[in-house]
């Protein structure tokens, strides 16, 4: 039951156009630079500056927004800078050129999701529970995105890749002029009580693990497209791969609430930091047996949708009032910023090398998640079930 009163349509489409954008540059971003005759080195150097400026912006944003109490007005603004940054990436396609677009456009673009998390959860109010009916529509964006791209591109030249990004991430921007914010006060967030917070044995144990994660996915958002064309896979078939993972996490998203009702936030995580570890090895493993693959994309409802929506969870529990953004913004700063980047730069590094190899070392960093969990994410916080 969507709660009464939730402009639920306009948050959805907001998130439908965000993951629009991560559709684009997710499966078909290493095509486009690899057609730019860049090197996996090269390659591995721009995805960690896509995911290092997640260490930066989003903690300056949520600072702003928290202490400002114009979280939707710094949306707005990181959406509209983000397009207009990207026309960088657009016109010059030299290295460096591109790596400055990509550092600009991406310290905006960052700045956003964090807190729009803030402000769709103060939506909700008191059914956070709902959270994942209205996210679910952000993998809608991103499946249906991924499949017109890999059947296009495989009669289209992919280097019409940046316009399909720049008109996504306009729409985003449009969407955000949609909603209204809910009124809040600027807060006064002392450091202090931030640290206070972050120092709990659980929390310091959940933001390790989410950045551990995190690079495990180094290999995958990085190379997973180049690794299937090289083995033969038509951009057609390498969207779709990338589709039914995003489909099982939809699928995940629409009985979540009822998993949490049911299991506690550790025993979820457990599981799904396991079955990353599963997940990677398959794909490293055994890439040329479809059917194996099929079954390693199915398990993105775990990697990525069901970890996320337990971290999501349990920032709503643990980070209260004036610091919720500050722990939105904290927890995009460690997973998807400095564990993506992490991961992006060793898989650059190793690629070449073995691309067993970087997808052995995921597994090796997702089974280092699991102890994490294991060992410390223990406390009322976890065990809980809503």
């Amino acid at each position: 039951m969507i709660p009464a009163g939730l402009p639920y349509w306009r948050l959805s489409a907001f998130y439908f156009f965000y993951f629009a954008v991560v559709g684009t540059i997710v499966p078909f971003w290493g095509l486009y630079l690899q057609s730019l005759d860049f090197s996996a080195l090269e390659i591995g150097y721009i995805g960690a500056i896509l995911m290092a400026t997640k260490i930066v912006a989003p903690n300056i944003w949520g600072w702003v927004a928290d202490r400002s109490g114009q979280r939707l007005r710094v949306i707005q603004w990181g959406c509209l800078l983000a397009a207009l940054f990207f026309l960088i990436v657009l016109f010059k396609h030299s290295f460096w050129w591109i790596a400055a677009g990509v550092a600009l456009y991406s310290f905006f673009w960052n700045a956003v999701l964090a807190q729009f998390e803030v402000v769709t959860l103060a939506h909700l109010g008191d059914h956070p529970q709902s959270y994942s009916r209205i996210r679910l529509w952000g993998s809608v964006g991103f499946i249906l995105v991924v499949v017109g791209l890999g059947a296009l591109f495989d009669w289209l030249s992919i280097s019409y890749l940046p316009v399909a990004m720049l008109v996504f991430l306009l729409l985003i921007w449009a969407c955000s002029l949609s909603i209204v914010d809910q009124p809040f006060e600027a807060a006064h967030v002392s450091a202090k009580s931030l640290m206070a917070t972050v120092m709990h044995r659980p929390v310091l144990s959940f933001l390790l693990c989410a950045f551990l994660l995190q690079v495990s996915h180094g290999s995958y958002y990085t190379f997973f497209s180049v690794f299937l064309e090289e083995l033969g896979y038509s951009r057609t078939d390498i969207g779709l791969l990338w589709a039914l993972g995003v489909v099982a996490e939809v699928l995940l998203f629409l009985v979540m609430h009822r998993l949490m009702h049911r299991f506690s936030l550790r025993g979820l995580l457990l599981v799904s930091v396991l079955l990353t570890v599963v997940r990677w090895w398959l794909i490293g493993c055994y890439p040329d047996q479809v059917a194996i693959l099929l079954l390693a994309q199915c398990l993105h409802a775990f990697s990525f949708g069901s970890a996320h929506a337990v971290a999501i969870e349990f920032i709503r529990r643990h980070f209260h009032g004036e610091i919720q953004g500050q722990g939105q913004a904290l927890y995009s700063a460690v997973s998807f910023g400095a564990g993506g980047a992490v991961g992006a730069f060793i898989s650059g590094l190793v690629w070449s090398s073995s691309p067993v190899l970087s997808f052995a070392l995921s597994a090796l960093f997702a089974a280092l998640a699991w102890l994490v969990v294991w060992l410390g994410a223990r406390g009322p916080e976890f065990d809980a079930h809503l």
